[in-house]
Order: structure tokens, then sequence, then C-alpha cells
């Protein structure tokens, strides 16, 4: 297993969030957590990356505990994060964008690996221009170009198809995939965009008031779980 969450609960102040978490995910696999608006979903990853400290329970990493590990130690590990609203910085250029992600790696390497442009040709059009100049979908590609370049063996986005064009979130599915096939990643993505889950996911979970109520294969996904658990 990539990641293992055991047990996992979290509190802010008196009011608990989550609720005995417990999920595995697979080495090359990309799983989806889903789930509505206010559920939790956020505030587990937030405690997956370490930016959260759980009140209880346990997150292993490839069989390590990493649960009181800080987070700049879990990308060293080989976590990397894209959080919802992408959080790229708008004024700094594409390439000095990237370039952050060179200090979590543990290599060495003082440049933008050539990949992460082959992965999004967009962004060596652009490694001039300001962040803050890009579209939507522009940024998030920078965004998970920043996480890749820390050369993470799991990497774990917040919605990131929000707000963005189809045809940007069609090319990041295929990314996910490609990462996966080829660079033998694990994903681990909070997602709303059913079709998107289906189409590019191996497996999901599903969160409902800070519990996990349902989980498997993608092909087990059906109607009666989204009527339960997702249509608004």
């Amino acid at each position: 297993m990539m990641l293992q969450v055991e047990k996992l609960s979290f509190s802010y102040g008196e009011v608990q969030v989550l609720h005995g978490i417990a999920m595995e995910i697979p080495q090359e696999r990309i799983v989806c957590v889903m789930g509505r608006n206010g559920v939790g979903k956020t505030t587990l990853m937030k405690n997956i990356t370490g930016l959260l400290r759980p009140s209880s329970g346990a997150i292993r990493m490839q069989g390590r505990e990493i649960t009181k590990m800080p987070t700049h130690d879990r990308i060293r590990a080989g976590l990397a994060f894209v959080p919802q609203g992408r959080m790229i910085f708008p004024k700094l250029t594409v390439e000095e964008n990237l370039r952050i992600g060179l200090s979590a790696r543990s290599d060495g390497l003082d440049r933008v690996p050539g990949e992460i442009y082959e992965l999004f040709p967009v962004l060596k059009d652009m490694t001039g221009r300001m962040g803050g100049d890009l579209s939507g979908g522009q940024q998030q590609q920078l965004a998970i170009g920043r996480a890749l370049v820390t050369g993470p063996k799991l990497l774990i986005l917040d919605e990131p198809t929000e707000g963005i064009q189809p045809n940007i979130i069609q090319q990041i599915g295929r990314v996910l995939r490609q990462l996966v096939e080829e660079k033998h990643m694990t994903v681990l993505i909070v997602e709303q965009y059913l079709d998107f889950v289906r189409e590019y996911c191996h497996g999901f979970y599903i969160m409902n008031r800070g519990r996990i109520v349902a989980g498997g294969r993608t092909e087990g996904l059906g109607q009666d779980i989204v009527r339960q658990y997702l249509t608004v």
C-alpha cells in the first residue's frame, strides 16, 4: 500500500470533524474521495499532508508512520499536495513558481525537469509570464507541475477540475493516468465531477458527516450511491 489511514479523527476545538477514518490507497492507482460540500474532505487531506494534526489515529506511507511528521519532511519522503484554489504565486513567473519545488528534492537537481514541460506544453511557452496572468486552467497546470517538480511518489489533489474548462479537465485526467502508468506514481484526489471520476479513477471513497460511508472500485459507483450521498 502507498497510503494507509487508520481510525483517524480530528477536531476543531470541541467540534469533531473526522470520525475514525480508515482508507487504503494501493500503489500505482488513482483513488478519489467524494462527498457533498462540508463533509470533511479537505480537512482529511490536510491531515494526510501534515497541515493539520489528527486528534487520534495513524497515517502510514509505504508502511512508515508519518502521523507526527512535519509537512516538509512528508514532502521529502515523496508526498506532494495541490490544494484547492491552486495557490500559485501570482507575482512570480511560471518558471519561478516551478523552481520552488526544487527545494524539496533530495537529489540536488537545480533546474526544472524537462518532463514537466512535456506533460504541460503550455507552461513551456509561458515560462516568463507572471502566474497571475494565466487562465484558471493554466494556473491549475502550473500548480500540478510545481508539485511534480518535487519528484513525488504520492500526489494529492484537492478538486483540481473546479472552475476549469472541459478540454483542460480531460488533459489533466490524461496526465494523471500517464503519471501512474509510466512514472509508477500514486494519486489521491478529491473530486466532485462524476464523469471525471468514472473515466480516470480506479477506486473511490465517499464521505458523509466526517465518516467514510462507501468505497470500492469505480465500476461499483452506481446511481443508488450517487443519489444517496452525492446528489444535492
